[in-house]
């Protein structure tokens, strides 16, 4: 992928931090500077944690390793949501569930309680019960769709957690802590930047933020996940097509080979031509009689 440049940053405003009286001192090692009563961020160091974020993200992606992204805050939900589904990764928009990570097993239940009920109302099951209970089972399911719809297909524990605001997500950093799960997260200038193992210092408030770091990091997974199929598809050519394909490269190369033989033998021609042509005019200056004084 095409490395973000400093002016799209910029132009994001990735650039802008918190109050100067809100900031987290471990947060120094990524600050520019004040100005007008805010910290401004290093971009310099936003761009290089953006491309070794994204870099590990499409290694995970190319290793078939899921990603959960969590992102809760208002201005978030929106834009992480729809790319998170695009790139096809599991995400938490609505709010975070308590033990999540540290009780997965418990959580998981309510993950196949929504699977099976979906499953039963595609197959028209609940035709069979009255309409006042199909009602109260579908006001459950959206419900259950509402919270775990974004990781309804969530079968262990993810391999790696993206965090738009470690601040507000707090719980989410806590549990994957624990379970020793990687943090990729946007860290702010009121953020412990000591809680995340690839940080990208950046603006975690403003939506053209979230949505260019969010893009690019997910974008990335796309990427890795691309390379994984294709070189899966591969994989997975019977012997007919493999022997097919090596008959038609053979025939390719047959087919240059004898192209280059027909081509070496045209030279060959021009040169015995043209040593012919030499020794007929050499003859000719010979064989011409000499002017009588």
């Amino acid at each position: 992928m095409q490395q973000i440049s400093l002016t799209t940053l910029l132009e994001a405003g990735c650039h802008f931090g918190h109050k100067l009286d809100r900031w987290h001192p471990k947060a120094s090692v990524f600050i520019y500077g004040p100005k007008e009563g805010i910290h401004i961020i290093d971009l310099a160091k936003t761009r290089d944690g953006l491309n070794s974020a994204a870099n590990y993200i499409k290694q995970l992606a190319q290793d078939g390793k899921s990603v959960l992204v969590v992102a809760t805050k208002r201005q978030a939900k929106g834009v992480v949501a729809d790319k998170a589904k695009e790139a096809g990764v599991f995400y938490l928009t609505n709010r975070w569930i308590g033990g999540f990570l540290t009780n997965f097993e418990e959580v998981k239940k309510n993950i196949e309680k929504l699977n099976k009920m979906k499953k039963e109302e595609e197959s028209g099951e609940w035709n069979k019960f009255p309409k006042h209970e199909r009602i109260e089972l579908e006001k459950e399911m959206r419900k259950l769709e509402i919270v775990y719809g974004g990781v309804k297909d969530l079968l262990k524990l993810p391999d790696c957690v993206y965090i738009v605001d470690i601040r507000k997500e707090y719980n989410a950093v806590k549990e994957a802590r624990r379970r020793g799960i990687p943090i990729v997260a946007i860290v702010d200038t009121n953020s412990d930047p000591n809680q995340v193992d690839y940080v990208i210092p950046a603006n975690d408030d403003a939506v053209g933020s979230i949505k260019l770091i969010t893009d690019y990091i997910l974008d990335s997974y796309k990427e890795g996940k691309g390379m994984r199929e294709k070189k899966e598809a591969e994989g997975k050519r019977t012997p007919e097509e493999m022997a097919k394909e090596m008959e038609n490269a053979g025939m390719e190369n047959a087919k240059i080979k004898s192209e280059e033989k027909v081509d070496k033998l045209e030279k060959v021609k021009e040169k015995e031509a043209v040593e012919i042509k030499d020794k007929k005019i050499k003859v000719k200056k010979r064989g011409r009689p000499k002017k009588a004084k």
